[in-house]
C-alpha cells in the first residue's frame, strides 16, 4: 500500500522565525525562537523535464507564505501554528497535494537541558 504521502516533494528545512506564540505571560511578552521543517507534496515532472520556472511551485513563495503564516496571527498553541502554516500553503498553491510541517521550539518553558519540544502533523487537501 502507497502511503499517501509519498512521492514528489518540495523541502524547506531548519526555517527560523522569532514569535510570540505560547500560552505563558514570559512567551507572550519575551517571545522566542521557532523552527519550521516543510514537506509539501507537489508533481514535479513538469519542471525536471522542462527546466522552466513556470512549471513549479516556487519554493520561494511557500518559505513567503509560511512566514506569512507564521508571523499574522499569534497562537497558544505550536499546534494551532502549525495548522495555519497548512491552510496557508493549501490556499496559495492549488497544486499541494498534501503538507508535513514540523514546528519546533528549542526554549519551550520545560526544564530541559538540551533538546526542543515539537509537534508534527500531516495533513491531505481537503476534497474540493
Amino acid at each position: 500500500m502507497t502511503s499517501p504521502f509519498s512521492g514528489d516533494r518540495i523541502i524547506l528545512s531548519d526555517l527560523g522565525f522569532y514569535g510570540y506564540h505560547g500560552l505563558y505571560s514570559e512567551e507572550n511578552a519575551l517571545g522566542q525562537r521557532f523552527f519550521i521543517d516543510l514537506q509539501c507534496g507537489v508533481d514535479l515532472s513538469g519542471p525536471a523535464e522542462t527546466d522552466a520556472i513556470g512549471a513549479t511551485v516556487s519554493y520561494a513563495d511557500i518559505y513567503e507564505a509560511v512566514k506569512s503564516a507564521f508571523e499574522t496571527k499569534r497562537m497558544n498553541l505550536i499546534e494551532a501554528v502549525a495548522q495555519n502554516i497548512v491552510d496557508a500553503i493549501f490556499a496559495a498553491f492549488a497544486d499541494v497535494g498534501w503538507v508535513i510541517v514540523r514546528v519546533r521550539k528549542p526554549e519551550a518553558p520545560i526544564a530541559m537541558v538540551r533538546g526542543e519540544a515539537a509537534i508534527e502533523l500531516h495533513r491531505l487537501r481537503p476534497p474540493a
